[in-house]
C-alpha cells in the first residue's frame, strides 16, 4: 500500500494534533494547486478551510467575489469553486491520498459547496499499470459521476503536471484539425464527472458564434453590466499589477473581422492590441448537465476542469466563452436540440496554439484559514 506523502519533503514538523504528513505548508501547497483553476473574470471565488483534526477540506464561495450582474444565481461562482474544487482532488490523490468528496455539505449554510476528507486507507497510483482507457460509447451516461470508481482516482495523478501549464488562451488557433481519438478522450474527461462535452457541427457552431456576439452586444449597451465587465478588466485601479482580474495583456488580439470566438474585455476599445484574423471554423464544444441545480453546477464545474487539463495534456489551448450563458433566452437557444444534454453550462474552444500568459492569482493566505484555530495556521 502506498504510503501518503507531503507534497514537499522539506516541509518543517507539524503542530501537535496534526496528521504528520499533513503540514501547514504541505496543506498550503495543496490549495495553491487547487486555485490554479478558471473563473468567471478570473473572479477566483472560492475559499478553503481545513480542520486538521479531521482531515478535511472544506471548499466555500467567497461572497464578496461574486459577479452579482452577470452571475445573479451563483451558477458561475459554483463552476468556479467547482474547478479549484477538482484541482485539490488531483493535488491530494498525487500527493497519495484518496480525496473523498462531498457536494453541498451543510443545507444551512449555502456558501459550503463541497467538504474533501483526505483518506489514506487505499493506494491510489500504480506507476507500473497500464493506464486504463475507455471510449465514450462505453459509458451510458446517467448524469451521475463516475468519480468514485478506482479507475477514476488513479487517472487524476496523470493530469497534475498540467495544473500549472493550463491557460485561458484568447489569441487565434491554426486551422489544424483535431484528431476524432481525441475528441473522444475529452468526452469521456466530461462523463467521468457526469456531465457530457458535445461539439458542435458546422450549423450548431455558427449559432453559438451569433449568440456569443448578441450576447456581448447586450453586455456593451447596458451601462451596469459593462462597468461590472470593465472593474474585472485592465489594470489595477492603483496602477499596480492585480491578483485577480483580466489584465491588458491577457486581453489577446483584435479579430479583424470583429467575429473573433472570445470575450473582449477591451470595454472602451483603447487598449494597444494587435488586430488579427481567426480561425475560420473554430473546434467549439459545449458542456452540460441533466440538471440545472446547484449539485449538477459543482459536477459540471469539476467536469470542465478535468477536460481543460486533459486537453493541455494533449497538446490543445483552450479557450471559455460564457456570454450567451448569461441570458437565459439565449442560453437556452444554444443547446443542441440533437443531443440529450438538458442544460448547457459552458462552451469550451479546443485549437492549437501558443498558451496565454498566465493569469494573476490571488495569495493561499488570502483564501485558506483553518478551523479552530482562529483562522491561523498554529505555529510550528
Amino acid at each position: 500500500m502506498k504510503t501518503p506523502a507531503a507534497p514537499h519533503t522539506d516541509a518543517p514538523s507539524a503542530p501537535h494534533g496534526w496528521d504528520t504528513t499533513l503540514t501547514p505548508e504541505a496543506v498550503e501547497a495543496l490549495v495553491a494547486d487547487a486555485i490554479t483553476a478558471p473563473s468567471l473574470h478570473n473572479a477566483q471565488p472560492w475559499l478553503f478551510r481545513f480542520d486538521p483534526e479531521r482531515r478535511v477540506f472544506q471548499v466555500r464561495a467567497d461572497p464578496e467575489r461574486r459577479i452579482a450582474l452577470s452571475d445573479p444565481e451563483g451558477r458561475a461562482t459554483h463552476l468556479g469553486c467547482a474547478a479549484a474544487l477538482f484541482n485539490l482532488r488531483v493535488a491530494a490523490t498525487r500527493a497519495g491520498w484518496k480525496p473523498v468528496t462531498t457536494l453541498l455539505p451543510d443545507p444551512a449554510d449555502p456558501y459550503a459547496l463541497a467538504e474533501v476528507g483526505l483518506d489514506d486507507g487505499r493506494a491510489l497510483y500504480d506507476a507500473t499499470r497500464e493506464p486504463y482507457r475507455k471510449t465514450t460509447e462505453t459509458y451510458q451516461w446517467s448524469g451521475e459521476p463516475y468519480d468514485g470508481t478506482a479507475d477514476a482516482y488513479d487517472e487524476l495523478t496523470d493530469l497534475y503536471p498540467a495544473l500549472r501549464c493550463r491557460r485561458t488562451t484568447r489569441a487565434p488557433f491554426s486551422d489544424e484539425p483535431i484528431d476524432e481519438q481525441l475528441l473522444d478522450t475529452l468526452r469521456r474527461a466530461a462523463l467521468i464527472e457526469g456531465a457530457r462535452l458535445a461539439f458542435a457541427d458546422e450549423f450548431h457552431r455558427e449559432t453559438v458564434l451569433q449568440l456569443g456576439r448578441e450576447a456581448e452586444q447586450r453586455t456593451l449597451s447596458d451601462e451596469a453590466l459593462r462597468a461590472e465587465l470593465a472593474s474585472w478588466a485592465g489594470e489595477a485601479p492603483d496602477g499596480g499589477p492585480r491578483s485577480d482580474g483580466v489584465p491588458t495583456a491577457a486581453f489577446g488580439p483584435r479579430s479583424r473581422a470583429g467575429n473573433g470566438p472570445v470575450r473582449d474585455f477591451d470595454v472602451d476599445g483603447t487598449a494597444p492590441r494587435a488586430t488579427v484574423d481567426f480561425e475560420q471554423g473554430p473546434r467549439l464544444a459545449v458542456l452540460g448537465t441533466h440538471g440545472d441545480t446547484p449539485v449538477d453546477w459543482l459536477r459540471a464545474g469539476q467536469a470542465l476542469e478535468r477536460v481543460l487539463l486533459e486537453a493541455t495534456l494533449d497538446g490543445l489551448v483552450t479557450s471559455l466563452a460564457s456570454e450567451a450563458l448569461e441570458w437565459d433566452e439565449l442560453r437556452w437557444a444554444i443547446r443542441d436540440p440533437l443531443t440529450p444534454m438538458g442544460h448547457v453550462q459552458m462552451v469550451v474552444r479546443f485549437g492549437y496554439g501558443e498558451p496565454g500568459p498566465a493569469a494573476p492569482r490571488r495569495t493561499v493566505s488570502e483564501v485558506l484559514t483553518y478551523a479552530g484555530t482562529a483562522g491561523e495556521a498554529p505555529a510550528a
